[in-house]
């Protein structure tokens, strides 16, 4: 018996994308009429038949929620990701987790698919790149939205973000850092023009131009590699640098583990602090002084607030930040 046909063998058959047919499918604006008439043709050849009714009632009753991740690698959305699945279980809700490793493209395809699977709704924390497509995308998925930690900037209209808030954050690191005499701060990583990485030194650089000194900003991948290439730097062309505020943990540890080498005595001579509070922190050599996100907090904030959404039709504000706070320990 011949199976029927999926939105898959509509794509290929049409030349595009399965994130571009299910836009067809959900009536987007952004797709080109060309485009629109090929996908049409696709289903008509094949034989494809959309049952839109059928999708409506499994998206309202699935009693599942999409969780769109950027980087799972990262244990800090790694922690997040478990901590919302487990929230989401007690309210009567099952996970469904897509990893989208920073491709926006496939951030696309894996959304379209969970559509396809019917998601009552969606967070996201999302990748940067090819906006309007994943934009589009979302609001052709007509469901339940909630960005987290990232947002996805365009004019107008957007959804809903729950951050923690980060300006709070960068001025706690600075103003640590400050109080135990350090004259000469730089921060580190956080790729260049990025919003997360604008408003993670947002708070940095409001405190050092307050005081009239000068920033020092090096931009770049936020891992371990990129610290560890960066204290390299700093020991050579900037060894008046006394402290440093790390976009997030994992470059503060990749900093950390190349101090002994270079002869730096990290704590001391030269003070760290990272963001994000990831586990690792805790046992690093020395222990890391970090701005904790409070992630178990987080994860049940943003789970109330999906379901509230999808159960009872109450949106979440169109933006609200987190409370934040700095773990202070033996790197600073």
């Amino acid at each position: 018996m011949k199976s029927r046909p999926t939105i898959l063998d509509v794509a290929k058959q049409a030349g595009v994308s399965k994130s571009t047919v299910s836009l067809v499918l959900q009536g987007a604006t952004t797709v080109k009429d060309e485009t629109r008439k090929s996908v049409r043709q696709a289903m008509a050849e094949i034989g494809y038949v959309y049952n839109r009714s059928a999708a409506t009632l499994r998206s309202s009753s699935s009693g599942l929620i999409g969780l769109v991740i950027n980087d799972l690698r990262n244990p800090f959305f790694t922690e997040f990701a478990a901590l919302f699945q487990m929230e989401l279980a007690q309210a009567g809700f099952a996970t469904v987790l897509a990893n989208t490793d920073e491709d926006p493209k496939l951030q696309g395809e894996m959304i379209s698919a969970l559509v396809e699977h019917g998601v009552s709704g969606f967070i996201i924390s999302p990748s940067y790149g090819e906006e309007d497509e994943t934009l589009a995308v979302l609001d052709a998925a007509n469901t339940p939205i909630l960005q987290v930690f990232r947002t996805l900037e365009r004019n107008g209209r957007t959804f809903p973000l729950l951050a923690p808030d980060y300006l709070k954050g960068g001025r706690l690191a600075a103003e640590h850092l400050l109080d135990q005499g350090c004259k000469n701060i730089a921060f580190l990583g956080g790729l260049e023009g990025r919003p997360v990485t604008r408003e993670r030194m947002a708070g940095y650089l409001s405190v050092v131009d307050e005081l009239g000194l000068t920033p020092l900003v090096m931009t770049g991948q936020s891992t371990r590699a990129f610290g560890k290439a960066m204290a390299a730097r700093l020991h050579v062309e900037n060894p008046e640098v006394d402290g440093v505020i790390c976009f997030n943990d994992l470059v503060a540890l990749g900093f950390l583990s190349a101090c002994p080498d270079l002869g730096i005595k990290a704590g001391s001579e030269l003070r760290v602090v990272g963001f994000d509070d990831i586990e690792d922190g805790q046992d690093s050599y020395p222990s890391l002084t970090t701005v904790s996100c409070n992630i178990p907090d987080f994860a049940a904030s943003a789970a109330k607030q999906i379901v509230a959404w999808i159960k009872d039709g109450v949106a979440p504000p169109s933006e609200a930040r987190s409370p934040v706070r700095l773990i202070k320990r033996a790197s600073s």
